[in-house]
C-alpha cells in the first residue's frame, strides 16, 4: 500500500517538479532527519511548500489557498483544539451548517469525516502550505503554561500552599486532567519555542516554569504553590521515575511527538530548600547537522578541519564549557564521514543525534558500561573512526591517545576555555606529555552566539512572526589548533600554556574574538553577542599594556598604537629594562617608550 511519502513523490515526479536524483538525496535526508519526505524536500530547497500544497490539492480535487489564513472566531470554536494541533486543522469559516477548513495534510485519512462528527458540520476542505496552517493554529488555540485551567483553580481553593503530600495521593493528582493537561502544555510551548531545557522550580511561594531559549533562559509561566508537587510527580512518572523518593537526585527519560517529530526528554530532578526541582532537556535526535559547513567555521578553519578528518587518524577534540555546541560539531564531522564506507561507531552519554549506519552505544553504568570500558570494548570492533562523548578522566584519556597513535581517528570532547588549554587539560589529568603529543591531530575550541533573524534582522517586535527578540537560532564561534610537528616537540618538552599558544597562532590559529567580530561584519550576529565572545576571551592571549589591544605571537611591539612591547637590539639580542648597552654587539641601548 502507497504510503503519504510515496505519493508524494509520484505527484512531484509526475509534475515534473522532482528529479529521480532529487527524489535520492531527498530520501537520505528523510532517512537521517526521521520526518516527513516534505519536510526533506523543503529543507533541502528543492520544491517550496506551495509547490507541495498545489499538488496535493489538484491530486485530490481540492482548492489551493494562499496565506494570509484569517479564520473566523466562530469556527475556530467548533474544532476542539487538541484535534487542531495534532491533525493540522484550522477552521476558517462558518455558514450554517458548512464549515470551511485549511489543511497541513490533506492525505490525513478519515480526517474530514472526523472533523464533520465533532463539529455536527459538513466540511468543506482546503489545502494550504502546511507551515503556514500550524503557525495559524499556535497563534489561534494559544496556549500558556502561566494560563492555569479551572482544575487547577479548584486545587488552590481545596488546599492552601503546603508540603507534598503521601505517594499516592501525588499519584492520584498527578493523573488528573489539569496536572497532565498543564505539563503537557509546558513541553508543548517548549518545543514550539525551540527550548533546549525546561526548568521546573519551587519558590518559597509558589512554583515558576523557565526555558533555555538560545542560550538564554527566560520565564515562561507560574504554576501554584499546591501544584508544583504533583507536576514534579506527573514528570517522574513520565520519565520512569520513582515519585516516593523526594530527597534524592534521580535521572530518566521519555520520548514525545509532536508534529510529526519524535524527540527524547532527560529529566533530572534535584531536592531543594522549596521543594524538589526538576529539569528537562529536550533532544530532537533528527536535528544533526547536515556537514561541517553549516556551523558557522570560517573557509580557512573549516579547511583545517576537513584536514584532520581527511587524515583518519589522531584525536580531534572539540573544546568548551557545557552548552557551546561541542557534541554539534562532532556530529557535524560524523556526518562528513558518513559518504565514505568506513565503520563508525560512538560511546555517548547519552545519544543526542541518529545517524543511519553508524553503531551508537549508551552509557550505562548500571549495566557496567562507562566511557573507559565501552571504549576498550570499541576497540575490539574493527573501528575507523571513534566517536567518544567526553573525555572525563586519565583511564579514557589515555585509552583514547592511544587509539589514535595505532591509526583510528577519534573525536571527542572536554571542557576548557579555549583551544591551547585543552593540551594542559590533558596532561594536567595524568596522560604523558609524549602521548598526548603523539595522539592529539587537533582542538576546536568553541562558543555559541544568537543569531540574528533573517526576517527582521534583529529588530524584533511583535511584527516578525520568526522571532520575539530579534534573534533566532545561534552560530558557532571558533579557533581551530592544528597540532604540527613544531607543537607537538613543545608538547612532549612540557611547554606552558603560553607556548603552545604562540605556536598555534604562528601556525594559524586564529582567535574565537577574531571569529567573533568577522561574524558581526558578515551581519551573522549582533556587536553584542559578540562583546560576550571578546569579554570571555581576553585572558586567552597577550595584549598591549597601553591600549589593551591583541598582540600577534611573539610582537615585539603593538599593531595599534606602535609601543614596544620589548627592548629589542638592531642584532636581535632582546634587552633588559635598565641595561645601557646590548651584551652580545654592545651598541648603545635605546630606552622604551
Amino acid at each position: 500500500m502507497a504510503t503519504h511519502d510515496d505519493i508524494l513523490a509520484r505527484l512531484l515526479t509526475e509534475a515534473g517538479i522532482l528529479t529521480d536524483s532529487a527524489l535520492r538525496s531527498a530520501r537520505r535526508e528523510q532517512r537521517r532527519s526521521q520526518g516527513s519526505l516534505a519536510d526533506a524536500l523543503v529543507r533541502s530547497g528543492v520544491v517550496s511548500e506551495e509547490q507541495i500544497a498545489r499538488q496535493l490539492a489538484e491530486h485530490l480535487g481540492l482548492s489551493f489557498l494562499s496565506p494570509p489564513l484569517n479564520p473566523e472566531p466562530e469556527a475556530l470554536k467548533r474544532i476542539d483544539p487538541a484535534l487542531a494541533r495534532t491533525r493540522g486543522v484550522l477552521p476558517l469559516g462558518i455558514d450554517g451548517r458548512f464549515l470551511r477548513v485549511a489543511l497541513a495534510d490533506p492525505l490525513n485519512s478519515g480526517l474530514i469525516e472526523d472533523l464533520a462528527f465533532q463539529s455536527g458540520c459538513h466540511v468543506e476542505a482546503v489545502v494550504a502550505p502546511s507551515s503556514a496552517v500550524r503557525r495559524k493554529i499556535r497563534e489561534c488555540y494559544r496556549d500558556d503554561p502561566a494560563t492555569i485551567d479551572n482544575g487547577i483553580d479548584r486545587m488552590r481553593a481545596a488546599k492552601g500552599p503546603g508540603k507534598p503530600g503521601k505517594p499516592g495521593t501525588l499519584e492520584a493528582e498527578a493523573a488528573a486532567a489539569p496536572i497532565v493537561q498543564i505539563v503537557d502544555r509546558v513541553i508543548a510551548k517548549a518545543i514550539r519555542d525551540r527550548a533546549s531545557d525546561i526548568h521546573i522550580e519551587a519558590l518559597p511561594d509558589g512554583s515558576r516554569v523557565r526555558m533555555r531559549v538560545d542560550g538564554r533562559l527566560v520565564r515562561a509561566g507560574e504554576l501554584p504553590a499546591n501544584a508544583h508537587a504533583a507536576a514534579i510527580s506527573r514528570v517522574k512518572i513520565m520519565a520512569g521515575l520513582d515519585i516516593s523518593v523526594r530527597r534524592r537526585p534521580q535521572d530518566g527519560g521519555f520520548t514525545v511527538r509532536r508534529e510529526k517529530r519524535q524527540l527524547t526528554v532527560r529529566v533530572s530532578t534535584l531536592p531543594t530548600q522549596d521543594g524538589e526541582k526538576a529539569v528537562l532537556r529536550l533532544l530532537d535526535p533528527g536535528d544533526a547537522p547536515p556537514d561541517l559547513s553549516s556551523l558557522g567555521l570560517s573557509p580557512r578553519d573549516l579547511g583545517r578541519v576537513r584536514q584532520i578528518l581527511e587524515r583518519r587518524q589522531g584525536v580531534l577534540i572539540a573544546a568548551g564549557p557545557t552548552g557551546s555546541g561541542k557534541t554539534t560539531t562532532l556530529s557535524g564531522a560524523v556526518a562528513e564521514l558518513l559518504a565514505s564506507e568506513i565503520n563508525i561507531v560512538t560511546l555517548e552519554d547519552p545519544v543526542e543525534y541518529r545517524f543511519p549506519g553508524v553503531a551508537q552505544v549508551q552509557i550505562d553504568r548500571r549495566a557496567g558500561v562507562d566511557f573507559p570500558s565501552g571504549l576498550r570494548a570499541i576497540l575490539r570492533q574493527d573501528p575507523d573512526v571513534i566517536l567518544v562523548g567526553e573525555i572525563r578522566d586519565r583511564e579514557t584519556a589515555e585509552i583514547a591517545m592511544s587509539a589514535a597513535v595505532t591509526g583510528h581517528l577519534v573525536l571527542s570532547t572536554i571542557h576548557t576555555v579555549d583551544a591551547p588549554s585543552a593540551v594542559v587539560r590533558l596532561i594536567e589529568m595524568g596522560v604523558p606529555p609524549f602521548l598526548v603529543a603523539g595522539g592529539l591531530a587537533g582542538v576546536v575550541a568553541q562558543r555559541l552566539v544568537r543569531r540574528l533573524c533573517s526576517r527582521c534582522w534583529g529588530r524584533g517586535g511583535n511584527d516578525c512572526r520568526s522571532c520575539k527578540d530579534g534573534y533566532r537560532g545561534r552560530s558557532g564561534v571558533f579557533e581551530v589548533l592544528l597540532v604540527d610537528d613544531e607543537i607537538r616537540t613543545a608538547i612532549s618538552a612540557g611547554a606552558p600554556i603560553a607556548k603552545v599558544r604562540t605556536l598555534g597562532r604562528r601556525n594559524g590559529m586564529g582567535s574565537m574574538a577574531r571569529d567573533a567580530l568577522r561574524q558581526v561584519a558578515q551581519g551573522v550576529t549582533s556587536p553584542h553577542e559578540a562583546g560576550d565572545v571578546i569579554a570571555l576571551s581576553r585572558g586567552s592571549a597577550a595584549r598591549c599594556g597601553h591600549c589593551k589591544a591583541e598582540l600577534p605571537p611573539d610582537a615585539a611591539g603593538c599593531p595599534m598604537c606602535g609601543r614596544a612591547r620589548i627592548n629589542l637590539c638592531a642584532c636581535g639580542e632582546t634587552l633588559d629594562k635598565g641595561w645601557r648597552f646590548c651584551p652580545n654587539c654592545l651598541r648603545g641601548a635605546t630606552p622604551m617608550n
